[in-house]
């Protein structure tokens, strides 16, 4: 038997949570048995738990106060697996995503050809995106796709779906947004993951994720930086390193050259006193990333003792 759970992280959505909620109740899925919706409540002050659960919501858990989209996201995870789902599709309140869309977005998954299957929207076809929020999007991407190694088009889509492999695998370290984080997380753990072009419904509301589109641009920055140095710590620190040493480098040659062919014992002291400092800069941060290194290895360890517990734990209960 295949379990379905389709998940629906929501903060203060009382206006169309109820409509998003009718739509994914018509859901049928071929090769699917089972299909409930998990609505997650970030600490919504509105009406949105009592619309989910008068709109037919088979699970509504609560945060209890409100923490930021990605750990209502990392909660509804790890609820999800306590329920013993297969699969898990996570959709946005705000019926931005087509629930007819949710059978082509598992197909692979079901089909046991990827782990992660994201769901990525025609940018150039939204029409309610600015030209400069194209454009954004498309660079944001661009960005992740390089840290990540992945092929993704649409990095910020929330709408997207995971196997029970990869719900044990993923794990949310941010605070702003899972988006990035999982996406850049599968590539570097090497979790198969694949992109289907979704259509978008119209545009309910503007979105709440940030406050505009600088301080958008600063989570988002921010956050990939932070996911980059924590799983290319090595490859980070060790190109600066040699930036730098390089640098060093070639002004101690530069400055050989002046001494040996132009002035001697004399002169050029502020180049010496330069190259040194780049190159003592650049063996600390060679020396940074090989500790970065070490650091890295216990967090995959972890990491892996993490999934380890968790697939106990789903055995477990499946044997209860």
């Amino acid at each position: 038997m295949t379990k379905l759970i389709i998940q629906v992280p929501c903060y203060n959505e009382e206006e169309v949570l109820g409509q998003t909620i009718s739509g994914l109740l018509k859901v049928s899925v071929p090769g699917v048995d089972q299909i409930e919706i998990m609505v997650v409540d970030d600490g919504s002050t509105d009406r949105t738990v009592e619309v989910a659960r008068n709109a037919g919501a088979h699970h509504v858990v609560s945060l209890g106060a409100h923490q930021g989209l990605a750990r209502a996201f990392s909660f509804g995870l790890d609820h999800a697996l306590s329920l013993g789902a297969d699969v898990l599709v996570n959709t946005d309140a705000d019926n931005q995503y087509p629930a007819s869309e949710i059978p082509n977005l598992i197909r692979p998954i079901l089909e046991k050809q990827y782990h992660i299957v994201i769901g990525c929207r025609k940018i150039d076809e939204i029409s309610n995106f600015s030209p400069l929020k194209k454009f954004l999007q498309k660079l944001g991407s661009w960005v992740v796709r390089r840290v990540s190694g992945t092929r993704v088009e649409d990095t910020t889509t929330g709408f997207r779906a995971y196997s029970r492999f990869a719900m044990m695998r993923v794990n949310v370290f941010s605070n702003f947004s899972y988006t990035l984080e999982t996406i850049i997380q599968a590539g570097v753990l090497n979790i198969p993951m694949t992109a289907i072009l979704v259509s978008a419904n119209p545009e309910t509301r503007e979105s709440r994720l940030a406050k505009s589109i600088l301080h958008y641009l600063w989570q988002s920055g921010r956050t990939i930086l932070r996911i980059a140095a924590m799983y290319r710590a090595f490859l980070i620190f060790l190109t600066l390193g040699v930036t730098f040493l390089t640098i060093g480098a070639l002004g101690f040659l530069v400055f050989l050259y002046y001494y040996f062919t132009v002035s001697g014992p004399t002169g050029h002291i502020q180049l010496v006193v330069f190259s040194g400092t780049m190159l003592v800069i650049g063996m600390f941060l060679t020396l940074a990333g090989l500790l970065a290194d070490m650091i890295n290895t216990n967090r995959t360890l972890m990491q892996d003792a993490l999934f380890r517990i968790k697939r106990l734990e789903m055995e477990d209960r499946s044997r209860s």
